[in-house]
């Protein structure tokens, strides 16, 4: 029985013929110094816009676009390697990158997700491909500019690691799905693809399942690729595109965190996703100042009237009861039962 290919590269293909050859060409290119395969899933519309194949390339076609999980999924059943690469078809391949990646995994065995350092058409990086996981508070961060102000901050630069330098090997929370490596048993492990994010999120959620499963999700910066942002997605003038993405994000806080924080942050963190079809303009990193200002008048008062409350809190059970005299001490109180805190850590948060 003939052995599969080291490597299978899963690519999509959704109306953008040039685009998904330019990828595949670049492939070829640097001709990688290991045995792989480009097994692409043809999910588009329109006929004329097909790729038409060329060899070293398996052509899955007239599969149905229920969102890009499921082509991914189908692809990756199709697939034949024993590691797993979910490229975007707006990449270009950097010589050395899939060879480094490859190894870095074999010789890490509980690395279950890689992905390498992206740099966008200008060469400036991609922060997208090194991301801690969007926690209320380091989505707080981020909107009011603090991982900006404080880059070299861990607690600042949660979300985008801006901490790391760009060249780091380092574990993080998740890479984006533009560069995802995996082998084939941890996704399986894993259970893929979650389809019910029909796009963006699909890559945060499976790191962070991966990760919950024992395994480290790293950043590989060593080795590079360019990423043609904007020729989809939220880069186009599409209400559908941005609703899809703040859906996904809504998602993805109701599925792992809301039972993790109170009501009230949940609240706000819903409210302010649910309302993104009143955003113009289609750009993700200028979804409207407005966006911005919400989250910050919305989250930052609610973080402030909580701090305000605990110390208010606190205050009170540290003071004398007037008729006995006795005075509460916080640990005794705590030793009747975990509180929100000490409960929230024990949920895994």
């Amino acid at each position: 029985m003939q052995a599969g290919p080291e490597l299978s590269i899963v690519m999509i293909n959704y109306n953008a013929k040039e685009l998904t050859a330019q990828a595949v060409d670049s492939i070829f290119a640097v001709s990688p110094q290991l045995s792989f395969e480009i097994v692409l899933v043809e999910n588009g519309d329109r006929p004329e816009e097909q790729f038409p194949g060329r060899p070293g390339v398996t052509v899955l076609r007239n599969v149905e676009n229920h969102g890009f999980g499921h082509a991914c999924n189908t692809g990756a059943a199709a697939a034949k390697g024993n590691c797993l690469l979910f490229l975007n078809n707006d990449t270009i391949m950097h010589p050395g990158t899939l060879e480094a990646c490859t190894a870095y995994l074999k010789e890490n065995p509980r690395t279950g997700g890689l992905g390498a350092r992206t740099l966008l058409a200008d060469g400036t990086l991609d922060h997208a491909c090194k991301r801690g996981f969007p926690t209320p508070m380091a989505s707080l961060y981020y909107f009011t500019g603090m991982d900006r102000r404080h880059p070299k901050s861990r607690r600042y630069g949660a979300y985008r690691q801006t901490f790391l330098p760009e060249d780091a090997v380092a574990p993080v929370d998740s890479v984006a799905g533009s560069f995802l490596m995996m082998p084939r048993r941890v996704f399986e492990q894993a259970g893929g693809f979650d389809e019910t994010f029909f796009m963006y999120g699909e890559d945060i959620d499976l790191c962070y399942r991966v990760k919950q499963a024992g395994y480290e999700i790293v950043y590989y910066g060593a080795a590079s690729l360019t990423h043609l942002k904007g020729q989809s997605g939220l880069h186009t003038k599409s209400r559908r595109v941005i609703r899809q993405f703040y859906d996904a994000m809504a998602l993805f806080y109701n599925k792992h965190y809301r039972g993790l924080y109170p009501r009230p942050v949940s609240w706000a963190v819903v409210c302010n996703l649910g309302k993104a079809d009143a955003v113009p303009h289609p750009r993700a990193e200028l979804i409207s100042k407005r966006i911005d200002r919400r989250w910050r008048n919305g989250i930052v008062t609610l973080y402030l009237a909580g701090r305000t409350c605990r110390r208010v809190w606190a205050g009170l059970r540290t003071q004398a009861v007037p008729q006995t005299g006795f005075c509460i001490p916080a640990a005794a109180d705590r030793s009747h039962g975990r509180d929100g805190a000490s409960a929230r850590a024990a949920g895994g948060d």
